[in-house]
């Protein structure tokens, strides 16, 4: 079996959930390790905790992937007296590498969100709060006869996308000018005469995860030895990237009955809900984890329930009437995140031991 190192793993997770997607207070990515070190398994949880690490060791994983950052704000001392430092110090000793991608898996496509919409089983779905500043236009200058094969190319590096479109391109012809200087191979006219070449300006909106693969692309294929471009930042929201997810029921259903079915659906022990409405419950608002910052957005959506968690007591007032607030618990909304990370290592990383935690790390416990 070909070696596996802790960064192909790592490279793995980013295709799915980039690092640039995360929220800045977060603290996604390689947490302990070496990035160059061999994988022998492949531990997968929500959280680690010290018996996390020694589990890792029973079943031969020295790599584990987690949703939630164990190392959250700085540690000014490792000493051991809480589960964090705990953790830190094992992982250490057992030469145990520790990856997470929080924010950034709850804010793509198929990531957190997107799989408690589908277990609840919406359609029509949308992004809840989309980014901004996450996209950038390139334009770049391109030869009349080439200008299809560059634009092909930059699609397939991932440019091009607008909301549910893909091979967007906007094209104007005009005439470029240049002149070759003493060492310039040029692709078309003559070293010290200046040139005028029919050229078409392509425009492309870009991700900015992928803005180095669409400009090493555009490189590669561009027939001119310098490549005119340019990259322009644009504040327009990102609709396919975000957090929480709005949708609807396929069929709309009673408060009661919508709060027995996601009760039983993510195995919670109790739901903690604001003043019901009497309203059927048509159109879902959703945010795995705590996801109380985004209820104005519930609101504004037009959903009759607003499925997250980690609500305060004063913050179910915040409801006013226009929506129920529905807390499914933190673990519960997120614990399915533990199955996109098995399905899609293993998808990506054929034939390799990629093991989901036997241990609950929920910290609650209902009496």
């Amino acid at each position: 079996m070909q070696k596996v190192t802790v960064r192909d793993v790592a490279s793995v997770i980013e295709t799915l959930a980039p690092l640039a997607y995360q929220e800045s207070y977060d603290n996604a990515g390689l947490i302990i390790g070496d990035a160059n070190m061999s994988v022998t398994g492949i531990l997968v949880t929500l959280d680690v905790v010290p018996a996390t690490i020694d589990e890792a060791i029973a079943s031969g994983a020295n790599l584990i992937i987690a949703h939630h950052p164990v190392i959250f704000s700085g540690l000014k001392r490792i000493t051991g007296r809480n589960y964090v430092e705990q953790v830190v110090i094992k992982a250490i000793q057992s030469n145990i590498a520790i990856y997470a991608a929080h924010t950034n898996l709850d804010s793509v496509p198929f990531g957190v969100n997107s799989r408690i919409a589908d277990i609840i089983g919406l359609t029509k779905q949308q992004v809840l709060e989309p980014v901004e500043n996450q996209l950038v236009k390139l334009a770049v200058f391109v030869p009349s006869e080439y200008a299809d094969k560059v634009r092909t190319a930059m699609f397939a590096a991932g440019a091009g996308g607008i909301g549910n479109y893909d091979s967007c391109s906007f094209n104007l012809e005009g005439t470029g000018t240049f002149r070759a200087g003493e060492g310039a191979n040029p692709f078309v006219g003559e070293v010290g005469e200046v040139h005028s070449e029919l050229e078409v300006r392509v425009e492309v909106i870009v991700p900015k995860p992928n803005i180095s693969a669409v400009v090493s692309t555009l490189k590669h294929v561009h027939p001119y030895e310098e490549v005119a471009y340019d990259l322009y930042p644009l504040l327009n929201a990102y609709g396919k990237i975000g957090l929480g997810i709005v949708g609807d029921l396929p069929k709309p259903m009673s408060e009661s009955d919508f709060l027995q079915m996601i009760k039983e659906r993510f195995g919670a022990k109790m739901v903690r809900t604001s003043p019901h409405l009497g309203k059927e419950i048509a159109r879902v608002a959703l945010c795995g984890g705590s996801g109380a910052s985004l209820l104005g957005r519930a609101i504004a959506s037009g959903a009759q329930i607003f499925v997250s968690a980690d609500f305060k007591y004063h913050q179910f007032f915040d409801a006013d009437n226009k929506i129920v607030i529905a807390d499914i618990g933190h673990y519960e909304s997120e614990q399915f995140t533990m199955d996109i990370f098995c399905e899609y290592l293993s998808k990506k990383i054929p034939n390799f031991a990629v093991l989901k935690t036997k241990h609950i790390t929920n910290p609650i416990n209902y009496f």
